[in-house]
């Protein structure tokens, strides 16, 4: 019994911990902002929906956490989403924040330096408003800002609701007192799991997308000979499309 739960346990943190930090990693080198924007929303509206429960809390949220109310969810929801929308708008005028962090073969060194790409810079968009058509400026990356502050909002909090679930099982106040009286060190990551998750699974779904320098990146790490095999399958197919004409 103790050395299967031994294992339960290992399986249980290699799941939670470093699955989750491994893709926290991924979604740092698409770009800083995947990152710093994510973790912000998440914090943001963990203290925003602290304030407004303590300020104006009344109606109990959630039994797992009696002091967790919905006043202070809502509001900390409308304070993540102006949060974000206000984060974003400023971290897309730079471009250490937008670009992907990627190897120099020329430098020999990782590097952020890029065109950034459409989501970062200003877009024209026609909107109806009250029958007339209205054209607003704005960065793209502001309409997935606005998903990934809804889910911070909504679902996000589901991770302190699980941490609360775990302690009361266990019959433990907090994880730690590094924040005392704050729930431990740990209350600062339980939603960032969720989000890191998330995240992830829309760049691959919605923002990744191959290109040259990403494919060449690829390639770079193959051995000569299989870059040479590459080349040379590339070069007949391009001629037998008639792209090329090497004769």
């Amino acid at each position: 019994m103790k050395q299967f739960s031994l294992f339960a346990w290992t399986h249980v943190a290699l799941l939670i911990v470093v699955t989750q930090s491994y893709l926290i990693i991924q979604n740092i080198f698409e770009g800083l902002i995947w990152f710093i924007v994510p973790v912000s929303m998440i914090v943001c509206n963990d203290v925003m929906a602290y304030m407004f429960g303590f300020f104006f809390g009344r109606t109990p949220l959630i039994q797992l956490s009696p002091k967790k109310t919905w006043e202070g969810f809502i509001g900390g929801g409308f304070a993540t989403v102006i949060f974000g929308l206000f984060a974003s708008y400023f971290l897309c005028q730079f471009q250490f924040f937008v670009c992907p962090i990627e190897y120099s073969e020329a430098e020999g060194r990782m590097i952020i330096e890029c065109e950034p790409s459409y989501l970062f810079r200003p877009q024209e968009y026609s909107i109806a408003l009250f029958g007339a058509s209205k054209t607003i400026t704005m960065y793209p990356f502001l309409l997935h800002s606005l998903s990934m502050s809804i889910f911070s909002s909504v679902i996000g909090p589901f991770g302190g609701f699980f941490a609360s679930g775990f302690k009361r099982a266990f019959k433990i106040k907090d994880f730690g007192d590094m924040i005392p009286g704050h729930g431990g060190i740990m209350d600062r990551f339980d939603c960032q799991f969720l989000m890191a998750t998330f995240v992830n699974v829309y760049i691959s779904s919605f923002i990744r997308y191959a290109s040259p320098q990403k494919l060449l990146n690829m390639v770079y790490n193959l051995k000569p000979e299989e870059q040479l095999q590459l080349f040379n399958q590339l070069k007949d197919s391009l001629e037998e499309r008639n792209i090329i004409n090497l004769n």
